[in-house]
């Protein structure tokens, strides 16, 4: 009778012990923006936790910091950054904040998505004149869906070599969307033809690496300079150059007030759009793949109305 107690404690205690063993911890991610978290949890699948500062309808170089923000980074095995000096005004102090030794800069857990780009617009001097927002060349790299598959390689080896066990299951998980985003690019370019030699205007500096990608006519900026609010001086000689020029569209992104862009697209007959620059900007754009799709149309669609 003793034994078979030994016996039952035993099976009871081993069913308890495996039904209260923690599941296996997945990878604790901590993305900057939304679009390098969609990209995230595209390569990561079930085995991450991804989690985005940002929402979508910020400006990039400002995010709003949060005291809820510091328990989730000092908990992170990986931070994806956009690098370039992008998240220059929120990034540095909540880092230092979380207190967690595997984000700091250069350490592993600290990924800089920018490696391997080549940054267009380095300014030849970052005296604070001279606008604060781009000093190592323009951050907005992500606007281009090839140069976002470096972004798709550097958080590739980021998860892989933090767990390598499941490096299968990200290579899977990262060929099908790189195969996927791939036909997108393909249907995006044939698209945009109708864009070839469009001249636009923006708020912000976000369009070069777009621009270049596509074949558009990047024409300018509504304000004076990255980071700098235009002058009343500069937006009538922006308007004169339009008219000149014929510049058909004015892109307003969601993060500025529509006052000024209203006003130069109507005095100049250019079509205003407002366009997101990150995934959550607008409505119906919540991954990477449907704000490229929501970008193309929106355009495509003012020049074929002004036909």
């Amino acid at each position: 009778m003793r034994h078979k107690y030994i016996l039952l404690f035993a099976i009871v205690a081993t069913f308890l012990m495996g039904s209260t063993a923690p599941a296996q911890a997945k990878v604790r991610v901590v993305a900057t923006l939304t679009d390098l978290a969609d990209l995230a949890r595209n390569i990561g699948g079930d085995l991450v936790d991804v989690k985005s500062l940002a929402t979508g309808v910020e400006d990039t170089h400002g995010v709003p910091m949060k005291p809820s923000f510091v328990p989730v980074m000092n908990r992170a095995d990986l931070l994806l950054l956009v690098g370039l000096d992008c998240e220059h005004a929120f990034l540095p102090a909540l880092i230092e904040a979380s207190k967690n030794p595997r984000i700091q800069l250069y350490a592993s857990g600290y990924i800089d998505c920018s490696k391997g780009i080549v940054p267009l617009d380095v300014p030849k001097s970052t005296e604070h004149y001279a606008g604060d927002v781009h000093p190592y060349g323009n951050p907005h790299y992500m606007l281009d869906p090839v140069l976002a598959k470096t972004a798709i390689g550097n958080i590739y080896n980021a998860i892989t070599a933090f767990d390598p066990q499941h490096r299968a299951e990200y290579t899977r998980n990262r060929d099908a969307y790189v195969a996927k985003l791939d036909g997108k690019i393909v249907e995006w370019q044939k698209q945009a033809s109708a864009l070839k030699g469009v001249k636009f205007v923006s708020y912000h500096e976000h369009w070069p690496y777009f621009a270049a990608r596509f074949g558009i006519n990047y024409f300018g900026t509504i304000e004076l300079r990255p980071g700098i609010d235009p002058t009343p001086h500069h937006v009538e000689e922006l308007i004169g150059a339009m008219k000149a020029e014929h510049v058909t569209i004015v892109v307003r992104e969601p993060q500025f007030p529509e006052k000024v862009p209203k006003r130069i697209a109507e005095q100049t007959g250019a079509k205003l759009i407002t366009l997101p620059i990150m995934p959550g900007g607008v409505p119906r754009t919540e991954t990477y793949i449907k704000m490229m799709d929501y970008i193309i149309q929106t355009m495509t669609a003012a020049v074929q109305g002004r036909k």
